[in-house]
């Protein structure tokens, strides 16, 4: 008969072999990075949500977008998206309009500026979505390598008895089913919380694009009537 106190949790994971030990390391060290990078993740897009639309009726209930940009300088919110593509379109915008140079060069290098400022936003939102990639695709692999692992040392340990018995196979299979399932606990909130954090990015950039088409719209009338 197996002991039931060997056959506890922490008993298999401290009795198991020094490979399966350091699978079970190695993807318990790879959920605790997950849940950090998913709690960071969840501040820094909600507070990009928030902020953003907050800058959009501030943009669209001011009458003076210098005065906005000023406000902006000196109190930024490095939260808003909205308000970076804002302040470096409209940096680039007023820099050009002190130049002779017409309409069209005014504006291309205003929508560089704003593209620019974009890019940026899209790598700040993004960041650590692909180590959640990685840990929710490879850890049930990893997992399996311990269990395959743990399986196959309780099939040799057949070899060296005369009489073959459950007390032999069991905490090899035992600890190997603990390997795997440590592998799916590290992978189950790692591919949610990148498929939410996924979709919440590009629900933002698609904001941030269609407010840079806006204001873009925007600067292209006072170009222009500047020039005329």
């Amino acid at each position: 008969m197996v002991e039931a106190s060997s056959m506890s949790i922490v008993s298999l994971i401290m009795n198991a072999t020094v490979v399966v030990k350091l699978v079970m390391a190695l993807l318990i060290l790879a959920s605790l990075m997950s849940w950090y990078m998913i709690a960071g993740r969840f501040r820094v897009l909600g507070r990009a949500q928030r902020a953003g639309r907050a800058f959009e009726e501030r943009f669209w209930s001011s009458d003076d977008l210098a005065s906005l940009y000023n406000h902006c300088r000196q109190n930024p919110n490095e939260s808003s998206g909205t308000e970076a593509i804002f302040r470096a379109g409209f940096q680039e915008f007023v820099r050009l309009s002190k130049s002779t140079r017409g309409a069209a060069a005014v504006m291309d290098g205003s929508q560089r500026a704003m593209r620019v400022a974009l890019q940026r936003e899209q790598t700040r939102l993004t960041r650590h979505l692909p180590f959640l990639a990685t840990v929710g695709s490879t850890s049930p692999y990893v997992g399996l390598f311990g269990t395959v692992w743990g399986i196959m040392h309780s099939f040799m340990a057949l070899a060296n008895v005369k009489q073959a018995s459950l007390s032999v196979v069991a905490p090899g299979i035992a600890e190997a089913l603990i390997a795997t399932a440590i592998g799916l606990f590290a992978a189950i909130p790692a591919v949610m919380a990148y498929n939410r954090f996924s979709a919440q990015s590009d629900a933002l950039l698609t904001e941030n694009e269609m407010f840079a088409e806006e204001f873009s719209s925007v600067l292209h009338r006072q170009a222009h009537g500047r020039e005329g």
